[in-house]
């Protein structure tokens, strides 16, 4: 029996565009005309990590380097790592399907604690030795960057490196590293590190000593005098850093499927519950001139239709309402949508306001984090009531429906009087009325408090579970009324994500005694087992109270005291006695410099947009891409569905072709009203799994054309396995018209159609197909009646023909698996080719 390939398991799994590799701006170098092999790793599945910028920043940068291949891989879903371990195929990248131990360096991406059981998954479908000190030379370099390696202790055994700070620089400084030490005979890898230690923001975990004294406490002592601690890496300036501007356009359903483009870097509001504002301190905007370049280039290189501005505050950018009016001006007749995330209170300007009721609204979010003014002023969340009022009061009359409100639970110097106050703001948002006296529905969402490293509460205590839940549930009663929706992350996650987000190195056997108990995906409640994780506690010793339970002295070792990420402990110690005086501390890009010590104001300073860019309005005179042509074609597109390409579900499947055909240039026209949609229909949904050599779809356009032009530049934007075949002018009104019949052409790799079967089923009166609808229901459908004739011309390929009928459509797969008793896996193995009936 031949071995058992990634092609062959494909078909098993679900979402298997999760792992073909073959989207859009991807990039693909021969091996062998590379020096350095890096496989970028997210621990989570393709749907999360693939349109996370980190990732997609360091795609870009490596590959644009001529020796250097940077190639993605993610964890698989149980279901495929299942199969990778039965057929022993090891985890692959998606690029060119490489075994992860074949590339010099795998780079993992740690943005959520609750991800590390899954860096271990990835390890071991790879047959990598977890542990740094297990892997020689003849293994990868296993190196970690992210958020979650500014306290680096609880993993830093199972990495080789870990980046603080920003990648951009420091990631091709430590490929040259070792491309230089590859060429001078590599071999030795403490000599690597050694390199890689002179890089500013790299953690070599190796060259520190960790020991505990009687009270518990870590101790980390490093091994040589000249590295003793590590500064976070800084990105002084955005726009001298590369950012992608044909980003990889994915496959399914990614959790941002649109084009993002961040603004900014950094938030000085100095809220001190919130690490990201502390660590990727000082705010750095990207100029005016940059983004609105980059934006312009994003879109014509993805196809994308929206467009998000992030950063961790993006009302706070100071030439937000100019990049609104320009963007918007561009695409005045042309589908792009502008999408905001959160609006902080007070941010939502009258000439914003004049911007926002131009673009399309989803759910509008505010995050008071508490629900009184005496606990904002503890955190440093500096709004009040009023201007959180006002502010939703505008955004109804600016046509939003939906509120989504953020709260957190556990806060330093909690009561029950703020507990209460998280009822009475969300019933007095829920009275504001929107247009036309219509209520709004109210989305609460309550999540448990978690001192994070690096910030003033850092020596605060996290509530128990017990209490976390009595909270919760206290809530959920008093806010369980009509028009308001109540949703709370599970406590006993965020018990786990503070156990790692403050533990030491003692962690590193309870995470690998928690997998081997079966925990992974730790982040998904479907798939997420406390019960577990408490009995690898007791198995390791640790005692989950001394990590999360309890206040920390202000003199006390913390474990990630060797990592400076540029703020003075003493700020965040005044910070937090502050906090306990009900103190606020103002926003230091509008008013004195408040001495966290992270700028130098040489390199290391704020920036503005408005300090690089000057703006003119223009007004009426600004370009605008409004397609004002009154020519109309109908056009019919006859097109194939090849090889991979039949793993496109059909949604999925038809924003692959608008893409393409927006990225051609192509200019369809789209339909009125708030969300216009492409005048383009489709002949039928293919089921996945199904190649097809004769499917066909109708689309207007508003421009003159030549068919052999348009059908060359949609091919060149098509991913593999898709082509268009032949385009044709038709009335306006012609449309896909149905079929009566359809016919297949069924083979299998391995065994034979039994032709006893074959014949019993030809001699039978009737022959049932039971199936299961999405009701739970079970139809019964007459294969005798579905199937107009079916024949074997060798012992292991049928041509199928099938009768189309509305409602009892009957797949091919399932009435050959019915005709000839095949197991589903058989089933699903089959390759079924949808040919015309000339072919047939």
């Amino acid at each position: 029996m031949a071995k058992c390939t990634i092609d062959d398991i494909r078909p098993l799994v679900s979402r298997p565009t999760r792992y073909l590799g073959s989207e859009i701006n991807t990039v693909r170098k021969p091996p062998g005309s590379v020096k350095l092999r890096f496989a970028l790793a997210f621990p989570d599945l393709y749907d999360i990590g693939t349109s996370h910028f980190g990732l997609q920043i360091l795609y870009n940068i490596l590959n644009r380097d001529p020796d250097i291949a940077a190639e993605r891989v993610f964890t698989p879903g149980l279901d495929m790592a299942s199969l990778l371990r039965r057929e022993k195929i090891p985890l692959f990248s998606l690029e060119t399907e490489t075994p992860l131990a074949a590339f010099d360096i795998i780079g993992f991406s740690l943005l959520y604690e609750l991800n590390y059981t899954n860096v271990l998954a990835m390890l071991d479908l790879s047959n990598i030795p977890f542990r740094a000190c297990q892997r020689d030379a003849s293994y990868p370099l296993v190196v970690a960057g992210g958020p979650c390696t500014c306290n680096p202790e609880p993993t830093a055994d199972f990495f080789d490196a870990m980046v603080v700070g920003d990648g951009e620089s420091v990631i091709l400084e430590m490929a040259r590293s070792w491309i230089d030490w590859s060429a001078t005979g590599g071999g030795d890898k403490d000599r690597l590190l050694h390199a890689w230690s002179k890089i500013e923001g790299i953690y070599i975990p190796s060259f520190f000593e960790a020991s505990w004294d009687a009270s518990g406490f870590q101790h980390i002592k490093p091994k040589t005098a000249d590295y003793d601690s590590v500064t976070r890496a800084i990105v002084p300036d955005l726009d001298a850093a590369l950012f992608p501007d044909r980003p990889i356009v994915p496959f399914g359903k990614p959790v941002h499927d649109r084009l993002r483009i961040e603004l900014a870097r950094g938030c000085t509001r100095g809220c001190r519950f919130c690490q990201a504002g502390m660590i990727y301190r000082p705010v750095r905007e990207r100029s005016l001139q940059n983004l609105k370049t980059l934006a312009e280039k994003a879109l014509a290189g993805t196809g994308y239709e929206d467009i998000s501005l992030l950063s961790l505050s993006t009302g706070d950018f100071s030439c937000l309402t100019l990049l609104m009016k320009d963007l918007i001006d561009r695409h005045t007749g042309d589908p792009v949508a502008i999408s905001l995330p959160s609006f902080r209170a007070g941010t939502l300007t009258p000439e914003m306001m004049a911007l926002v009721k131009r673009v399309r609204k989803t759910g509008f979010t505010i995050a008071p984090e508490a629900g009184s003014e005496r606990l904002r002023r503890v955190i440093n969340k500096n709004i009040s009531e009023d201007e959180i009022l006002e502010t939703v009061t505008r955004a109804f009359s600016l046509g939003w429906r939906v509120v989504k409100l953020y709260f957190m639970i556990g806060l330093p110097t909690e009561t029950e009087e703020d507990i209460e106050a998280i009822v009475d703001l969300t019933h007095k948002i829920q009275k504001k009325k929107g247009i036309a006296g219509r209520k709004a529905t109210i989305n609460v969402s309550v999540a448990t408090f978690i001192p994070k490293p690096h910030t003033p509460f850092q020596w605060q205590p996290q509530i128990p579970v017990d209490k976390a839940r009595k909270i919760i549930d206290s809530l959920r009663r008093r806010l369980k009324r009509p028009g308001i929706q109540f949703k709370w992350q599970n406590p006993e996650m965020s018990q786990l994500e503070g156990l790692w987000s403050r533990g030491d190195r003692r962690l590193a056997d309870l995470l690998e005694a928690a997998y081997q108990m079966g925990c992974q995906f730790d982040g998904w409640s479907d798939t997420f087992e406390y019960d577990k994780w408490m009995a690898a506690c007791r198995s390791s010793g640790i005692d989950t109270d001394f990590f999360i339970d309890r206040i920390r002295d202000f003199d006390e070792p913390l474990p990630w005291d060797s990592i400076n990420c540029r703020i003075n402990k003493a700020f965040l110690r005044e910070e937090g006695e502050k906090a306990l005086k009900e103190e606020s501390t103002a926003d230091c890009r509008i008013d004195d410099c408040n001495g966290c010590g992270v700028c130098d104001f040489e390199l290391i300073r704020p920036r503005q947009a408005v300090e690089k860019t000057e703006w003119t309005e223009k007004g009426d005179t600004k370009e605008k891409r409004v397609n004002e042509s009154t020519v109309e074609n109908r056009l019919r597109m006859r097109y194939s569905k090849l090889k991979s390409a039949k793993y496109f579900g059909h949604l999925e499947l038809i924003n692959i072709f608008v893409r393409s055909l927006r990225r051609a240039g192509v200019k369809m026209k789209y339909s009125r009203g708030f969300h216009p949609k492409p005048k383009i229909s489709f002949h039928e949904a293919i089921p996945v799994g199904i190649e097809s050599h004769c499917e066909e779809f109708y689309l207007t356009v508003q421009q003159e054309f030549d068919c052999e032009s348009m059908v060359s530049a949609i091919n060149q934007e098509l991913p593999e396995g898709l082509r268009i075949l032949d385009c044709h002018c038709v009335p306006q009104d012609a449309g896909p018209t149905d079929q009566p019949f359809r016919f297949y052409h069924i083979s299998r790799s391995e065994g034979v159609f039994d032709v006893r079967l074959l014949d019993a089923f030809a001699a039978a009166d009737v022959h049932w197909l039971k199936r299961r609808t999405q009701k739970g229901r079970t139809l019964d459908i007459d294969l005798k009646q579905a199937v107009c004739s079916i024949r074997r011309g060798e012992p292991n390929r049928l041509t199928l023909c099938l009768a189309h009928q509305p409602g009892k459509t009957v797949r091919p797969g399932e009435a050959v698996q019915s005709i000839f008793g095949l197991s589903q896996e058989a089933a699903n193995r089959l390759k079924i080719v949808k040919v015309t009936a000339d072919a047939a």
